[in-house]
């Protein structure tokens, strides 16, 4: 498994497409969750073309089934804060893990800043729920850790229920037909134009990471 911390995805080119970051629920019908708002006031953005492919994948559900977005885009400096917490934590529970170890292990569940795929407005951390807003069963729920899930957050993981297995096959059936592509260890995250994505798909980013004036401005 690639993780985001692999020096592979770092070396991955980026060149900017400029396309402007978006108010991801606005005139799209697309559900909106305010969980990360009072870490993130941002978190309703993403890039236009993440927007349109979530719309695409909406459409692609089953009647009474809807996408919720959860958060797109994020602040590099919120970015920081929370990686910088989660491996700070990893460290101090694993004294003998040298610091290659700690970023990596910390990859699993929150990026190394410096490749993080929400800072570009480029990923999206979502789930599913019906029309009354109740959410599905996938398992976990969003933002889940490995360490706390024994590794039920993973994608492929066949440690859950056949409820939350059918529920995650239908929304990563959605978001991959729309051109989306998972982080395998997060089965809510995904993303489009990032450095994963261009990994995945063996081409070149589209998205560079944007400072929070670039978006407010977008």
């Amino acid at each position: 498994m690639v993780l985001l911390s692999d020096p592979v995805i770092a070396a991955i080119s980026t060149h900017d497409n400029r396309e402007p970051a978006v108010d991801a629920s606005a005139g799209t019908g697309l559900r909106l969750d305010r969980r990360e708002a009072r870490y993130n006031a941002l978190l309703h953005y993403v890039r236009l073309g993440l927007r349109d492919r979530l719309v695409l994948a909406q459409r692609a559900l089953p009647p009474h089934t809807h996408l919720l977005l959860v958060e797109g885009y994020r602040p590099p400096g919120v970015q920081h804060q929370q990686y910088t917490a989660y491996a700070d934590l990893l460290a101090a529970r694993n004294p003998g893990w040298d610091p290659d170890l700690v970023r990596r292990e910390a990859s699993r569940f929150i990026s190394p800043p410096e490749v993080a795929p929400h800072c570009t407005g480029g990923a999206i951390d979502l789930t599913l729920c019906a029309d009354d807003g109740t959410e599905l069963d996938m398992g976990t729920e969003v933002n889940a850790s490995p360490v706390a899930t024994g590794n039920r957050c993973y994608t492929s993981s066949p440690d859950i229920s056949a409820e939350a297995a059918a529920n995650r096959a239908t929304l990563s059936t959605a978001l991959t037909e729309a051109g989306l592509v998972n982080y395998p260890t997060e089965w809510w995250h995904w993303s489009y134009g990032d450095r994963y994505w261009a990994y995945t798909n063996s081409t070149t980013a589209l998205y560079a990471p944007l400072a929070t004036d670039q978006v407010v401005t977008g």
